[in-house]
């Protein structure tokens, strides 16, 4: 079945030097890009050289992730730099949503951290001659683009929603193709449970042509694999609550609003800004910050309530209640 879009849907991949957002880069970016009322897609990849702007040096690669994607550290020295083919890229995104395989959990994070980088780097360089002006031009274009407003199709969700991971289509797949009785009392889910992981183990014992992979019967690697919810930022330091306020997840005030937070104890956000996390976790807190600066100036510009009025009038004359 052909795709009903309103405006193209750009699908992408991305192979990296290393899982770690925050300080690998990205060694190969493809793009297939389908438009409204064309059946054929466009389609562009790019090898690129994984860049430390601070550095001035190549990413090297993680042996673990060459090891996977093929690619070794002497395949992209003469590769363009991530910044070099931004234009192009800012290109491919503009006026389109966004789809992938797992990728909102990944190549998302990455690509985003990537625009981040020539960002942070075009501002150090934006009042320095003679690279100025190409600066500027670069933070208008990385102005142009935001990858947060755009919609974004993972193929992965709709996989796991439509084909259901609970625990009865677990132990029909695993165990025989049939219901367990009595489910959703709390020893047969249990017992249930308990075979399913048992079955899991003797079923992916072996590697087989379409699945290299095994599960290893050891506790601390089974209780590795797992995921995480959505997010603010890709790395998972915010996330919404049920009335849409941003949470922090993590430290001290783990459970808190940023809002909260911003009230009580406004040096928190310089110190996430000077501290080790990634750039579009920094992004979104300064992000929010802006926000929340901007509407402690607007309340300040408000008239006084009357109620105010009246609070200030008592307190000049003396009165407590």
């Amino acid at each position: 079945m052909e795709l009903q879009l309103e405006r193209p849907l750009l699908f992408f991949d991305i192979e990296s030097t290393g899982l770690n957002i925050a300080t690998d880069g990205i060694v190969e970016l493809s793009f297939v890009k389908a438009f409204p009322g064309q059946p054929e897609p466009k389609i562009k990849t790019w090898k690129i050289k994984p860049w430390d702007y601070q550095l001035h040096r190549q990413i090297p690669m993680n042996p673990s992730a060459s090891a996977v994607n093929g690619v070794k550290d002497e395949d992209l020295k003469d590769c363009p730099k991530f910044i070099d083919v931004l234009p192009e890229i800012a290109e491919w995104l503009k006026d389109s949503d966004l789809a992938g395989f797992n990728s909102a959990k990944f190549d998302l994070p990455m690509l985003a951290e990537e625009i981040e980088r020539v960002r942070a780097y075009c501002l150090d360089r934006a009042t320095v001659l003679p690279s100025m002006e190409k600066a500027q031009a670069m933070l208008e274009l990385i102005g142009q683009i935001d990858l947060h407003d755009k919609k974004m199709v993972d193929v992965q969700n709709i996989y796991h929603h439509m084909e259901p991971r609970n625990l009865r289509a677990a132990y029909r797949f695993y165990c025989g193709g049939k219901d367990f009785e009595n489910a959703h009392t709390a020893e047969a889910d249990t017992l249930a449970t308990y075979e399913v992981l048992k079955a899991q183990l003797d079923r992916y014992s072996e590697p087989t042509e379409y699945r290299e992979e095994v599960l290893k019967n050891d506790v601390a690697a089974l209780s590795k694999i797992g995921g995480r919810s959505q997010t603010v930022d890709y790395a998972g330091r915010l996330y919404y609550n049920d009335q849409g306020e941003a949470v922090i997840s993590f430290g001290k005030h783990r459970g808190k609003t940023a809002r909260e937070v911003y009230e009580t104890e406004p040096s928190y956000f310089a110190w996430i800004a000077n501290g080790e996390f990634t750039l579009d976790t920094k992004r979104q807190f300064s992000k929010l910050k802006e926000q929340f600066d901007a509407e402690r100036k607007q309340r300040a510009k408000a008239p006084a309530s009357e109620e105010a009025l009246r609070g200030l009038a008592d307190k000049w004359n003396g009165r407590l209640f």
